[in-house]
C-alpha cells in the first residue's frame, strides 16, 4: 500500500488505494484529486476479485462487454460488481488467495499497471516481462 501511495503522490496520480482480506480493510489511501466514486469502483472491483479470485482486467477481456456488466445470467448486480481493471488477488504460496488490492481513478489498463507495478517492486521481479502489450488502435 505504502509503495502504491508513494508512487501516486510523486506523480500526482488521482487514485485510491483499497487493500483487505476477505474479512478486514489492511490500508486505505485516497490521494489528491481522487473522487467521491472511485471507493464505489474499488468496492465493486473488489467484489469482482473475491467472487472469482481473478484480477478485474483478466475479468475484462474474458468477458469482453462493454457495458461493464456482468452477463445478466450471472446474477451479479452492476451496483456491486463491474468489469474494470484495477482488482487484483493477492495470493499466498500454500494458502490461496487471501485478499485483494484494488486501485481506483485512472483509465483501467492504468489501474491495473499501478497495481502490477507495485507488486513487481515488492516482489523483486522485472514488471518488463508482465506488462500488458500496447493496446490496438
Amino acid at each position: 500500500g505504502s509503495t502504491i501511495r508513494d508512487r501516486a503522490l510523486a506523480q500526482s496520480l488521482p487514485i485510491i488505494v483499497d487493500i483487505r482480506t476477505f474479512d478486514r480493510p489492511l490500508f486505505y489511501a485516497a490521494m489528491p484529486g481522487s473522487n467521491a466514486s472511485n471507493p464505489d469502483w474499488a468496492r465493486r472491483k473488489i467484489n469482482v476479485v473475491q467472487r472469482f479470485l481473478k484480477s478485474t482486467y483478466r475479468m475484462v477481456l474474458e468477458q469482453q462487454r462493454p457495458d461493464r456488466s456482468f452477463k445478466p445470467g450471472e446474477g451479479l448486480d452492476i451496483s456491486d460488481y463491474v468489469l474494470a481493471g484495477g482488482g487484483f488477488p493477492i495470493t499466498v504460496k500454500g494458502a490461496g488467495v487471501i485478499g485483494v488490492i484494488a486501485v481506483s481513478g485512472l483509465p483501467e489498463r492504468e489501474d491495473h499497471g499501478v497495481v502490477v507495478d507495485a507488486l513487481c517492486s515488492h516482489l523483486g521481479v522485472d514488471g518488463r516481462e508482465l506488462a500488458l502489450p500496447p493496446e490496438a488502435k
